[in-house]
């Protein structure tokens, strides 16, 4: 039953990121063109990420800072959205999640899924090596741009607290479950909490 769920999930992948790029060009076209006019540096942001089994990976995103932010300031991490390396159509777009849109493309090659766990860097919480077998887990299944973690706590716990409900999805994983979350990520696209981590309790977004 998992191998059949498994295949259906990536012919909803393939095909649904697809035509999904398809019908909302416009609206990439429309961010794309705010991004080049509105700060220098390209419209997209690539960064590689830890993918499934560990292998490593380009992720793309729609640019939401200045160039090279990752290497001044809080370097990786967003504690706020006032933070003066976001650009102006950044905050917008970290806000709506509509940053995340070019990862479309991702899914239609196969590096990350529409459902799954959230992609991390490949040196920073931990390199792959350095994952335990509890924390591997959440690697036995591709990436994915929305997951059962960012529907439930979205960026307002740390790492090592989203690890188990990352771990819940891959061993509950059906196609039933990647239908329920994907619907409340569109519930979730529409509301501004959790998108940082407040600073008192150490939680930052990452880039």
């Amino acid at each position: 039953m998992r191998v059949l769920n498994l295949f259906i999930k990536r012919m909803i992948d393939f095909f649904g990121s697809l035509i999904g790029v398809i019908i909302i060009s416009p609206i990439l076209i429309i961010i794309a063109l705010s991004i080049k006019l509105t700060s220098k540096g390209p419209v997209f942001f690539k960064q590689e990420r830890l993918g499934k089994n560990g292998r490593v990976f380009k992720i793309l995103k729609f640019r939401t800072m200045i160039v090279n932010a990752e290497k001044i300031g809080s370097g990786l991490f967003v504690k706020t959205e006032n933070d003066n390396r976001i650009t102006k159509v950044g905050k917008f777009l970290r806000a709506t999640s509509l940053d995340e849109l070019p990862q479309l493309w991702n899914v239609v090659t196969g590096d990350m899924s529409l459902v799954g766990p959230r992609p991390p860097v490949p040196h920073h919480p931990y390199k792959y090596e350095d994952y335990n077998d509890f924390q591997r887990k959440r690697f036995e299944m591709k990436p994915g741009i929305t997951g059962l973690t960012q529907v439930t706590v979205r960026n307002s716990v740390s790492w090592d607290q989203r690890l188990p409900i990352d771990n819940e999805y891959v061993e509950k994983f059906n196609v039933w479950l990647d239908i329920k979350i994907l619907f409340r990520t569109i519930q979730k696209i529409f509301k501004r909490e959790s998108i940082y981590i407040q600073a008192e309790n150490k939680k930052r977004r990452k880039i």
